[in-house]
């Protein structure tokens, strides 16, 4: 069958430009054995990382049909039938593109600079204390040994990083491949720096970063799953403090307590006790004044609270999830 490959092709700091190849494939062909042919059939300029060819190395994820993925594990069948279905004799049609939230140095290949240093902010090591060489070896659990292991799968592949709306706006924000190791290393129990570990991660540019759009679990190919990781420290962060550490943590805790206490958000509260910090920051205050005073004007600001139907459920169900949630700890 003949598929055309539409690649992003571009020099760094130049604009890019879209280039046709057009191949005879066999619907099991990787993207990658694609990309080969074209490379060495087609077009001997075109750049783009490779290595294992076996979903181990992450060097070859890329923009596939508009998803950061590893051209070693896509073939040309679920391409074709999830994104580009045959009408009418058409010629079936594939995207390549280089990975998001990287500047491109030559066609498919990135400049990773700023992944590897996010990555190394988090500090993606067993604390000094733990390496120090130990009378005998560490020994772990079975269950502490299983902690590891779902972050422990991370290739380090940048799809994730690719993926990031929080990266895109903040340049900051260390990314979810970071987090999901950070929630690696606190968990570790041969790690003796977790509270340390997890005061580093109570930020804007650290967990409380993330904005929980799912494309890093979505885009994962080995189902890290990084957003459940960086849920996980926001949770270990939750328990540690209290309301009055952080807007982050405030607006969590304030979002339960109201929805306990009339089954969904006042939001006339809720701005007040997360931005004011229960009248206690001035400038929080004076700094949502003016929207106030526009939704006043324009008739949006209400008046009045009404609870909804079944706020004792609600309630009941909420202190049984935080009760349960005390016990295994």
């Amino acid at each position: 069958m003949q598929v055309t490959f539409k690649i992003f092709r571009q020099a760094s700091n130049r604009p890019a430009k879209i280039q046709d190849y057009t191949l005879d494939v066999t619907p099991g062909n990787t993207i990658l054995e694609c990309l080969n042919r074209i490379k060495w059939e087609l077009d001997g300029t075109l750049a783009y990382r490779k290595n294992c060819r076996n979903t181990i190395c992450g060097s070859c994820a890329m923009g596939i049909n508009g998803r950061s993925a590893l051209a070693c594990k896509e073939n040309v069948r679920q391409e074709i039938e999830r994104f580009s279905p045959q009408e009418n004799g058409q010629t079936p049609e594939i995207t390549i593109a280089p990975l998001g939230n990287f500047p491109v140095i030559k066609d498919l290949v990135v400049d990773m600079r700023s992944f590897w240093d996010h990555l190394e902010e988090i500090d993606p090591y067993v604390s000094t204390q733990g390496r120090a060489i130990p009378e005998r070896e560490f020994l772990q659990t079975p269950e502490e040994r299983s902690r590891l292991e779902q972050t422990g799968n991370c290739i380090m592949c940048g799809a994730c990083y690719s993926e990031c709306n929080a990266r895109e706006v903040n340049p900051d924000f260390v990314g979810p491949h970071a987090l999901a190791k950070a929630y690696r290393m606190a968990t570790d129990s041969r790690d003796t720096q977790t509270e340390q570990r997890l005061e580093e991660y109570n930020s804007l540019d650290g967990a409380w970063g993330c904005t929980r759009c799912y494309q890093c679990n979505y885009v994962c190919p080995m189902d890290v799953a990084p957003m459940d990781q960086i849920g996980k420290i926001k949770g270990e962060l939750l328990d540690r403090h209290d309301k009055t550490t952080n807007r982050p943590i405030r607006h969590r805790k304030v979002l339960i307590e109201l929805v306990k206490e009339g089954g969904w958000i006042d939001e006339r509260k809720f701005g007040l006790y997360v931005v004011g910090n229960y009248f206690q920051d001035i400038r929080g205050l004076l700094s949502i004044t003016p929207l106030g005073l526009r939704m006043v004007a324009n008739g949006k600001f209400p008046l009045k609270f009404h609870p909804s139907e079944g706020t004792e459920e609600v309630r009941s169900l909420i202190e049984r999830v935080q009760e349960a949630e005390r016990k295994k700890m």
